[in-house]
């Protein structure tokens, strides 16, 4: 079975027994999983092999390069400033004074240490065997739920999607989201595919066809080759001849349509084909959103609802529901535009429900909105500049309370019996829906963005990057004030800084032969030393200045003993180990919330060439720590209970994330394809 495959289910906990390999071993495989990995069996244990030890290896982290500092972290604690000061100024000057970066560099001064036999408390991580032919039908569950999904995929995902597609021959039923839809037909150059789009949606396949192959983003400056001319224009005839003919909707990017048209040549062949391109090519513009924006500027709130619900659905509304709210003279004249909508796009319903619960942007401080959006699977960030926050029309306020309630009123409705009796495990409170996952990073330990999990007392978190085929990468870690402040902590600013509370493994550069930087926390002596502090984040970025796509890097982090072993990575200790590979040279990885004592997961690819972290503002992301106060897995599964059970055993679903549970009814905080499924029942 594929690389592919086998990492996309050890993120799910499952192993593969592949046909062919020797069947001796088994007890040592079992062993050797549990004593290196923490790894147990739960099921399929006769099926355990020995080229599953390597493979748990390459995920969770075994042959990790060594750091600047091996003894790290009580070497590091036990020299002067002025020694880690000279430690790092010898290794850049060998490095990039003298462009060595063939070997990885150590500490000049740091003296032998000796290790203490490990004997951290680690949880137990509970996985399944499954052998091919059964992985391989496990597989196309996630492949069909992942296409009914309206979402946007992630990398991880998305490389399923296709692979699956490829090698197993599936044909595609069906695709709830456009974007995947255009990434397939843009990789697969199959027409039919067109069954799942538009006609205007081929302005996003052009957009797309023109960021991936040509590596640009302006459609006005095409220069396209003859080959995906050709493609274009089948697109487009296969549209037509599909019946999937909106010109109305074309009309709003009519210029783009025009540049275009002209520039595949295209030359239409059917009557409604010769209609479309004459309508395009015209003056005239029958915009929906025209003759709404008409509406609304003369005040007629009523009648442009009604324009834009009658012209392009509900959904619409919903899309644009800030602008028409903001010009709402009353509360009642809001509350009727809510009651009047027939909104049944609950992924949509959800996302606004998470925004108007945001009581900071709504009710708070009147600060300067962020504007985030997701653009080729990179976030992008607007940070909203005081002339637009001067100019700024779309005042909501207090209406956000009233949209919060009848958004959840609509939502449960809608849901309401799409599920039997439910056991909830309590705990589920923590997990958010996976409603923002298109820039994540995939791999083992990863969770849905907003996801709150608890730090265990008496254990320091050790955050931890890894890479190859890059000269170096920079772990970075900020903390925001009460105030909102953003302060550093980083190897550069915080060198002769070291203390118990944060400590830095150094900056190691080392070429294509890989090296690593880690940072201990200790949150109880932090908090003491910096009691502003309220919460962190730990960023990632290339200071070699490429891409994570053209390297090799994963990130993650540990929970280790205060007083730990001092083996520096403890693959059994990783909660988390996943691959950035975004095309960007920066990403964000996690945040603490240091007044709860909570890791808060991010995990996001930024639109972004900075190579050095800290210079844009993390504010924006602090939004994300309170997700699950709005809306979290519990309370998404029990809209759909038809009842609530307490005994798991009466329960046609399980939602838990206790090991003890397993079978087809147990739904996991990381079965991110069974939630989106239930999204687009």
């Amino acid at each position: 079975m594929k690389e592919i495959y086998k990492k996309y289910l050890f993120a799910k906990h499952i192993l593969v027994c592949e046909p062919g390999e020797p069947r001796d071993s088994q007890a040592e495989t079992l062993f050797s999983l549990a004593n290196l990995f923490g790894i147990r069996i739960s099921f399929g244990a006769e099926l355990a092999r020995p080229s599953m030890i390597e493979f748990a290896a390459e995920e969770l982290g075994q042959d990790v390069p060594e750091a600047f500092y091996r003894g790290f972290p009580q070497s590091v604690r036990e020299l002067s400033p002025d020694k880690l000061f000279f430690d790092q100024l010898v290794h850049y000057t060998v490095t990039y004074g003298w462009g060595n970066f063939t070997e990885a560099g150590h500490s000049i001064f740091e003296e032998d240490f000796q290790r203490a036999a490990f004997k951290e408390e680690t949880p137990v991580k509970d996985f399944e065997i499954l052998s091919e032919d059964f992985a391989a039908r496990k597989l196309a569950e996630f492949t069909e739920d992942l296409l009914a999904s309206s979402r946007p995929l992630n990398a991880m995902q998305y490389e399923l999607v296709l692979s699956y597609i490829r090698d197993y021959g599936y044909k595609v039923q069906s695709c709830g989201s456009k974007n995947t839809a255009v990434k397939l037909l843009l990789d697969l150059r199959d027409p039919e595919l067109m069954r799942f789009l538009n006609l205007s949606d081929v302005i996003k396949l052009v957009d797309e066809l023109n960021y991936q192959v040509y590596d640009s983003t302006d459609l006005k400056k095409l220069n396209l080759k003859n080959q995906d001319r050709r493609f274009i224009c089948a697109a487009i005839d296969a549209a037509i001849d599909q019946g999937r003919c909106d010109t109305i909707n074309c009309f709003e990017k009519k210029k783009l349509w025009a540049g275009l048209l002209h520039h595949i040549h295209y030359r239409p062949r059917t009557e409604a084909a010769k209609t479309f391109a004459k309508a395009m090519r015209g003056d005239e513009n029958l915009s929906v959103y025209s003759d709404f924006e008409e509406a609304m500027a003369a005040g007629d709130i009523q009648n442009a609802v009604s324009i834009l619900k009658s012209g392009k659905g509900s959904t619409a509304v919903l899309r644009n529901l800030n602008y028409i709210v903001s010009r709402c003279s009353t509360q009642r004249q809001v509350e009727e535009l809510v009651d009047g909508l027939d909104a049944t796009n609950v992924i949509v319903l959800l996302q606004l429900l998470l925004d108007y619960g945001k009581r900071d942007k709504y009710l708070g401080k009147n600060r300067p909105r962020t504007f985030v959006f997701t653009k080729h699977q990179r976030l992008k960030v607007h940070p909203e500049t005081l002339k637009e926050q001067d100019d700024r029309k779309s005042h909501i306020g207090s209406s956000s309370l009233l949209l919060e309630k009848k958004l959840r009123e609509r939502l449960a409705k809608l849901l309401a019996g799409r599920l039997g009796k439910v056991y909830i495990d309590p705990d589920m409170r923590r997990y958010a829906l996976p409603l923002q996952e298109t820039a994540s990073q995939g791999g083992y330990g990863v969770l849905a963005r907003g996801t709150r999990l608890p730090i265990p007392e008496g254990k320091k978190l050790r955050a931890f990057t890894y890479w190859e085929k890059v000269n170096d990468i920079d772990l970075s870690m900020f903390g925001i004030d009460k105030s909102g402040k953003q302060h550093e902590f980083s190897w550069r600013s915080m060198a002769s800084k070291q203390s118990e509370a944060i400590t830095f493994s150094g900056d190691q550069t080392s070429g294509y032969d890989g090296g690593s930087e880690y940072f201990d926390i200790d949150l109880e002596l932090l908090r003491e030393k910096y009691p502003d502090m309220r919460q962190l984040i730990f960023c990632n970025n290339v200071y070699s200045g490429s891409g994570f796509d053209s390297c090799i890097c994963r990130a993650g982090y540990m929970m280790r003993d205060i007083e730990d072993s001092g083996e520096i990575f403890e693959p059994k200790t990783v909660q988390s180990s996943f691959t950035i590979n975004c095309e960007s040279s920066f990403a964000y990885l996690f945040g603490i919330d240091l007044e709860k004592n909570e890791f808060i997961w991010l995990n996001m690819g930024r639109n972004s060439g900075e190579i050095v972290a800290g210079r844009s503002s993390m504010g924006f992301l602090t939004d994300y720590f309170s997700v699950t106060d709005t809306i979290n897995m519990y309370s998404f599964f029990e809209m759909m209970a038809t009842e609530l059970v307490t005994d798991p055993a009466e329960a046609d679903v399980i939602v838990t994330d206790k090991p003890e549970f397993s079978g087809d009814k147990v739904i996991r905080e990381y079965d991110f394809e069974k939630v989106l499924a239930l999204m687009n029942k």
